[in-house]
């Protein structure tokens, strides 16, 4: 896993064009059962993928963290919201609420998440590839494709599959 994750940037550049008019082309039409093949593709590809062995998204990237999140971690730590905005949180340039840094403030040396029954809605629906109406997504699942190797995997997969 380690090597792959090494080389997964380059390979999503390497990419990057196919993979852009791939989605431009599913925008314009995407076959009638897409949700239908994207929880397929998902659920096979999270059979062979263990999280805990990458924890690449947790390591590179942060959340963005709604009120509910906010109001649901505070609450499990025992904390006011605004406490917890405070220690952990920073707003970012296009005013959301994220982490102060990377990695996860919450990830522990063998990958577990320590808020892993409150994490953020956003950390719950990583990489998103199970997501209703997947298509609409193609400019996150670009960007994921280069941090989540299954994101990677399961969007060739969708090449293959969706011609």
């Amino acid at each position: 896993m380690e090597k792959f994750l090494q080389q997964l940037p380059k390979l999503a550049k390497d990419k990057h064009n196919e993979n852009k008019k791939f989605f431009d082309k599913l925008k314009k039409k995407s076959p009638k059962n897409m949700d239908y093949i994207m929880q397929d593709l998902h659920d096979r590809e999270f059979e062979r993928t263990d999280c805990l062995t990458c924890a690449n998204c947790c390591k590179t990237t942060g959340p963005l963290f709604t009120t509910a999140d906010i109001e649901r971690i505070a609450k499990h730590f025992k904390m006011k919201p605004q406490q917890f905005i405070e220690k952990y949180l920073r707003i970012d340039e296009d005013n959301d609420y994220v982490l102060q840094s990377v990695p996860c403030t919450f990830l522990d040396a063998e990958n577990y998440c320590m808020i892993y029954d409150v994490r953020p809605k956003a950390c719950r629906e990583f990489p998103h590839t199970d997501r209703k109406k997947f298509q609409q997504i193609a400019n996150l699942t670009l960007k994921n494709v280069a941090i989540c190797p299954a994101a990677y995997n399961i969007v060739e997969e969708m090449k293959k599959k969706i011609v």
